[in-house]
């Protein structure tokens, strides 16, 4: 019975103890630094304006082929009618002589808009920014220096897990 309780007592000696068992716990470690690390982010952006391309410049009106147009078609009309007939031949050959002499040198009244052209340009602009993403914390725990990346400060101190097991001869 005593060979059997010894054999029991070391076979959970030999459990427990095994390099690959290890029992652990969490302490506090001092901080040493904690920077935090950036990272640059473009996010471009459009900018557009209108630009002058052009200018159209208005064409000058010209009278003199309404007044000579006038006179002709007086003239004409003066010589279709009799008596009285005369007087309205006259003023209507006038009036459509200044009409058809002002179309003809005028272009038939087009005119050109007196007005500058314009263009749409745009570039695109680099729009660079900087995103904290963690911190490069390093901290030491029994004299020794670790260093881990974190998502946030940890302050003075930070949490580590200790984990102790047997070491072998």
């Amino acid at each position: 019975m005593k060979k059997t309780a010894l054999t029991l007592t070391l076979i959970g000696i030999a459990a427990f103890s095994t390099p690959g068992m290890a029992s652990g716990f969490q302490d506090r470690a001092e901080v040493v630094s904690s920077t935090p690390i950036y990272e640059s982010i473009n996010e471009p952006r459009r900018d557009c304006w209108n630009e002058q391309v052009g200018y159209e410049n208005t064409r000058q009106r010209d009278y003199g082929g309404a007044v000579i147009g006038g006179l002709f078609g007086g003239l004409l009309g003066h010589q279709i009618g009799k008596g009285s007939g005369r007087d309205w031949g006259t003023a209507v050959g006038a009036a459509t002589g200044a009409i058809v002499g002002d179309n003809i040198d005028n272009d038939g009244h087009r005119t050109v808009a007196s007005a500058p052209r314009y263009e749409q340009r745009c570039r695109q602009i680099d729009n660079w920014r900087r995103q904290l993403t963690g911190y490069n914390v390093t901290y030491r725990y029994q004299g020794q220096s670790y260093s881990a990346i974190l998502p946030y400060d940890p302050g003075r101190t930070v949490r580590v897990n200790v984990s102790v097991s047997l070491a072998e001869h």
